[in-house]
């Protein structure tokens, strides 16, 4: 049994994220955690809301409220939102908390005493019109690099490069819109990464099995241009994480907290030592994930997210948990995906363009949105939903393939030998064929899930589930009945028993309809199976179940141009 550690991005407490960002990591880290969990390894999988900086200001002022009470309603909605997704979090903290603000300190401390912090001064942007330093998010304009005119002062998302706002073209206030901008002096700390920079590639190069996509921006990150720059770790702001704290040794930081970028990545640490706080455990049982002299040294530690964040969590994290010269765990894997893209456009929260998390839990159950992102995730390149190929998917693969498969077997049986598993024949050549086929599928499956290859461990998934429905028409019970019903009843109990081992198998993708079929099979049988013969004898003669509702209804061509038109957005 091995122990893996799972993180997945943080969404920002700034609104209800859109099926991007669901899909850019929260639902395939829920996906390998669960698949992990059923194979018997031990998990801690690892959530929180991303709750300080400037975009949480600026939405509880737009909803005028105070901003700690904003953080904390929106926590709740976007906890509710993971439950009705059936996001699988050990814990799903707060990068508010109380304990992120100890270990954001704590090694802000480390990172000092080391001499990898400097207080610096430095010219950054003031908005006249907003009265406030402009954050480097919060300044726009067009990009040095790449020309891109909605660039970030902290990063183009178009060509990821790392940006100063100083360096943006005809800059303005995403706040305001106003261009009455002026450059003052103000000090921050910085943190010497440039200093690190040897032992960063050095340990990046130690990652010959990460996707190419993580690579290539991290290392772009080290070595175009100046290479890796030191950063800025504070801001002029109020909500936050102090700078100034007992003991704190940097003066003239009255007034100024953590930058985001910085107390963020080390709230996978503090939700971890939430989950001990809130299940009444000491330091130890957090501990034992986290630092390598308390047997933090046998875990994989796999992040999940989008390409965008790769840069802070290949070079500015690492730079923070290497410079504390700590024992801290550092990360053994980054899975990271490309965008998805909706509908030929982009997701638009302003436009009301796209599908949004409520939204989709408000028209459609989970699985058929877990199902159609897990099956088309952004891993090699951007994807896009549309709604025709959405409809396609649900209709062939969830109710065609297996729900349909689960229907069939399920009411003939129960119409020709009631709802018990049949007794009597033997499984033959036809079932031994199907098992074979399986167990060769069952371990690409597997191959695939370790690997975190979601997109191809999905079209494994579904073929198996279509060597039940081929198996089914060519055994056909239905016409081996009239004449030996012993054999159709051999059919039906081999069929029965691929239902049970469905239900298992796609747990990881449609927990939901997983738990129906076992319910509807009464078994709590879920171990996974090491050896699909033997899965085959599980439902034994006699055993009850009971035909289960439609899993999968059929989506529409009205409903699907209904939700088409709903979702096109303002200018559409």
């Amino acid at each position: 049994m091995a122990r893996i550690l799972i993180t997945s991005a943080l969404p920002y407490i700034n609104g209800i994220k859109h099926l991007g960002n669901l899909v850019g990591s929260q639902l395939p880290s829920d996906t390998y955690a669960r698949y992990m969990r059923a194979r018997g390894h031990e998990v801690m999988y690892i959530c929180a809301t991303d709750e300080h900086g400037t975009p949480a200001e600026i939405a509880a002022a737009k909803a005028g409220k105070p901003v700690a009470e904003y953080c904390a309603e929106m926590h709740e909605v976007q906890a509710e939102l993971a439950r009705g997704f059936r996001l699988s979090f050990d814990f799903f903290g707060r990068s508010s908390s109380q304990r992120n603000h100890q270990l954001t300190q704590h090694l802000a401390r480390r990172l000092g005493e080391n001499g990898l912090i400097e207080i610096v001064t430095e010219k950054q942007v003031y908005s006249k019109a907003d009265g406030r330093f402009l954050p480097d998010r919060y300044i726009e304009g067009t990009c040095p690099n790449c020309g891109y005119e909605g660039a970030r002062g902290d990063q183009c998302e178009e060509c990821t490069k790392q940006l100063d706002p100083t360096d943006l073209i005809n800059p303005r206030s995403a706040i305001s819109g106003s261009t009455d901008l002026e450059v003052r002096e103000t000090k921050h700390l910085f943190l010497r990464q440039s200093r690190l920079r040897d032992r960063l590639d050095e340990w990046i190069d130690s990652k010959r099995d990460w996707p190419v996509l993580t690579t290539s921006i991290a290392k772009k990150w080290l070595h175009d241009g100046d290479g890796l720059q030191d950063r800025g770790i504070t801001r002029d702001l109020d909500w936050g994480i102090p700078v100034q704290f007992d003991g704190a040794p940097w003066e003239g930081m009255e007034g100024k907290v953590f930058y985001v970028w910085f107390d963020a990545p080390i709230e996978y640490i503090g939700a971890t030592a939430e989950w001990a706080d809130a299940n009444g455990l000491d330091d130890s049982a957090w501990e034992r994930w986290w630092r390598t002299d308390k047997g933090a040294d046998n875990v994989r530690y796999v992040q999940f997210m989008g390409k965008d964040n790769v840069p802070f969590h290949t070079l500015s994290f690492p730079a923070t948990l290497m410079g504390s010269n700590e024992p801290w765990k550092l990360v053994d894997y980054i899975k990271s995906f490309n965008y998805l893209n909706y509908d030929g456009g982009q997701f638009s929260t302003s436009k009301g363009r796209g599908v949004f998390m409520d939204q989709a839990l408000e028209i459609l159950p989970s699985d058929y949105w877990r199902w159609w992102l897990l099956s088309h995730v952004p891993e090699n390149s951007d994807s896009e939903f549309t709604w025709e190929n959405f409809q396609a998917s649900i209709n062939k693969d969830l109710a065609d393939v297996l729900g349909n498969f689960v229907s069939r077997v399920t009411k003939f049986c129960r119409s020709k030998f009631g709802e018990v598993v049949p007794e009597g024949g033997a499984y033959g050549a036809a079932e031994l064929a199907v098992i074979d086929e399986i167990s060769t599928r069952l371990a690409a499956y597997q191959a695939h899930m370790e690997a975190i290859e979601i997109r191809k461990a999905s079209a494994e998934l579904r073929a198996i589930w279509a060597a039940g429905n081929e198996y089914l028409q060519e055994a056909a019970p239905w016409a081996a009945f009239k004449t030996d019903p012993e054999r159709a009843a051999a059919i039906i109990r081999f069929a029965l028993n691929l239902i049970r081992l469905y239900a298992v198998l796609s747990e990881p993708f449609i927990p939901d309809a997983s738990a129906t079929i076992l319910g509807a099979m009464k078994t709590e049988a879920r171990d996974w199976p090491d050896d699909v013969a033997a899965a085959m004898n599980i439902l034994t003669p006699g055993h009850e179940f009971t035909v289960p509702d439609v899993l999968f209804a059929k989506i529409t061509d009205d409903a699907r141009a209904e939700m088409e038109q709903r979702f096109a957005g303002k200018d559409s």
